[in-house]
């Protein structure tokens, strides 16, 4: 493992980190939640360029499974960071103003959306690189493969994990916010800051384990010739 993969890996995770970050608005306030968001966006044309052979692969013939997963969420990817990017322009506090009132409600309502969509991407596109990433995290701590404890221990906390995503999501109503739906409801800082971050990261967990398990199941019933193969890069 490479120096360079293993620097472009502690990047990837550290944007998703500023993504988890800029979610809590009303306790960052405006300040910091534009720089976090600022220093995401610089992330991910950072991964961009890094991936930037991936997206030669794309016109070459032979479209297995695999690679109709993999370009269609990261197509869906791309465009939710666009419209987070476009519409964190338009509604900046410290930009100039673009359009006059900031674009409004609906255009709040529009970032918003758009960045509860890429929460639940980014973990999708996180679950198709699973084994990829755990791989890295066993060569690091110099752990083998083969126990069947450790592996039941995992899957405990991977159903726990998702138990908690499920519970989370109504918590923090990721279904209105997903559909832009107004809400009133909304978590209040004040009495706790970790649990919006514990319940996000659950919701994360619960997407990443689901699109880990579901490759593994297709894997399973296609067999080896149509497998889902791990994507490398992006």
């Amino acid at each position: 493992m490479s120096t360079l993969f293993l620097v472009r890996l502690i990047l990837d995770m550290i944007a998703a980190s500023l993504l988890l970050l800029a979610l809590a608005y009303w306790w960052l306030g405006n300040g910091v939640h534009e720089l976090a968001g600022t220093a995401m966006f610089l992330l991910v044309i950072a991964h961009n360029v890094f991936n930037r052979r991936w997206y030669g692969t794309i016109s070459r013939p032979g479209w297995q499974a695999r690679k109709i997963v993999n370009v269609s969420v990261t197509a869906l990817l791309a465009t939710t960071m666009l419209v987070l990017l476009v519409t964190s322009i338009v509604i900046s506090r410290t930009l100039p103003e673009l359009i006059p009132g900031g674009g409004g409600f609906t255009m709040r309502q529009i970032h918003i959306l758009a960045a509860y969509w890429a929460l639940i991407i980014v973990s999708v596109h996180l679950g198709l690189r699973w084994p990829m990433i755990m791989g890295v995290v066993r060569t690091l701590l110099g752990i083998s493969l083969g126990r069947p404890s450790r592996t039941l221990a995992l899957r405990l906390v991977t159903a726990a994990l998702a138990i908690t995503g499920i519970w989370a999501s109504f918590e923090l109503g990721i279904g209105s916010q997903l559909t832009m739906q107004t809400s009133l409801d909304w978590w209040n800082f004040e009495e706790s800051v970790a649990g919006f971050f514990i319940r996000c990261i659950s919701i994360a967990g619960l997407y990443i384990a689901t699109t880990y398990y579901v490759v593994g199941a297709l894997q399973a019933g296609r067999g080896a010739t149509t497998k889902l193969r791990v994507p490398r890069e992006l």
